[in-house]
């Protein structure tokens, strides 16, 4: 009784309307870490990677469809922070806040568990989540530049695809994170202390070297995905992979290292390409770690059992076929 109470309590309206006012928070403060970088695509500013899109979904995730009201309303701060809202901004909002809830709904239907344990979670997650849901709003915007004139026809691909890619890469590297925040612990133990340490000062070292080189070397991030996620599976090899993205943006929005000679659709696709790439190779790596992990941890657990009702067995066969003392003196007494 006191579970169905509480259970309602949380479903009243003040704590709808923190919840609503909290979720539309993180998208815009979200949303104004996604505008510090930008490429500039045939003329149209996007950005590399859209943190609001993984925010949103994240949260759609955790509390449910009440909370697309605070999207919507987060939407609307951050087009307000960027201009003076148009008309036309009520289909951006609209655009921004449907891809997320249609991601979350597939994921639904596909009975998506956000431990992200299992391999077929995060292959939800990045062919529904990301690369499906993420159409609406990528579209939703292109069609609209080009409709208001602020876009040419010819322009129109290179526009969408650079908008699509970044809301995307918004749900690969943002919503893991905050889907971990909920069962994240510390190492219990000393040597693991060490390791993860050791792992951060390499990374903060080696990164921020491969992604402002002029030689390529973005290649040598790699190994360090495959080691954090080895090691620390998910919570590791995702922020290992945010931290790679994060410096490859400034590296190419700077036009240093290996985006220096390249022209500005040459450094959106490597970009992209990159960030795309560590992101998969992380959510996927980890998942599939986390999953043997699952599986042999039932193995042994069942391989427990078994012994125990092996060993219970043994010793009730044991006591039935021992005779008791009163029957083993007659059978003597007989033979005499």
């Amino acid at each position: 009784m006191a579970c169905v109470v509480a259970r309602e309590y949380l479903r009243g309206p003040g704590v709808f309307v923190l919840q609503t006012l909290g979720v539309a928070a993180c998208y815009y403060v979200a949303g104004r870490l996604g505008l510090l970088r930008g490429l500039v695509v045939e003329g149209s500013v996007v950005s590399p990677i859209w943190p609001p899109t993984g925010v949103a979904l994240a949260a759609l995730l955790t509390f449910g469809l009440r909370c697309s009201l605070g999207i919507a309303l987060g939407a609307l701060f951050v087009v307000m922070s960027i201009a003076t809202p148009q008309p036309q901004s009520v289909i951006v909002i609209a655009g921004q806040t449907a891809a997320p809830v249609c991601g979350y709904l597939l994921l639904r239907r596909q009975r998506f568990k956000p431990d992200l344990a299992r391999l077929r979670d995060s292959l939800a997650l990045v062919f529904l989540g990301a690369f499906a849901a993420m159409l609406i709003s990528s579209t939703t915007g292109a069609v609209l530049l080009l409709a208001d004139g602020s876009l040419s026809p010819d322009r129109f691909w290179s526009v969408w695809l650079a908008w699509w890619a970044g809301d995307a890469m918004g749900v690969l590297i943002v919503t893991p994170l905050l889907l971990l925040l909920r069962r994240v612990h510390w190492p219990e133990h000393l040597s693991r202390w060490k390791e993860a340490l050791l792992l951060a000062a390499v990374t903060a070292a080696l990164v921020p070297v491969a992604t402002h080189a002029r030689s390529s070397m973005l290649f040598a991030i790699y190994p360090l995905l495959v080691w954090s996620a080895l090691r620390f599976q998910l919570a590791g090899s995702m922020l290992c992979a945010l931290y790679a993205s994060v410096m490859a943006t400034i590296a190419a929005t700077d036009h240093t290292g290996p985006f220096a000679v390249l022209d500005q659709m040459d450094v959106m696709i490597n970009l992209l390409v990159f960030n795309g790439a560590a992101a998969l190779t992380a959510l996927l790596l980890s998942s599939m770690i986390s999953e043997q992990q699952h599986l042999r941890r039932s193995v042994e657990r069942a391989c427990q059992e078994l012994v125990e009702v092996l060993e219970h067995l043994t010793a009730g066969e044991t006591a039935s076929n021992r005779a008791p003392p009163e029957e083993d003196g007659r059978r003597r007494g007989e033979e005499l």
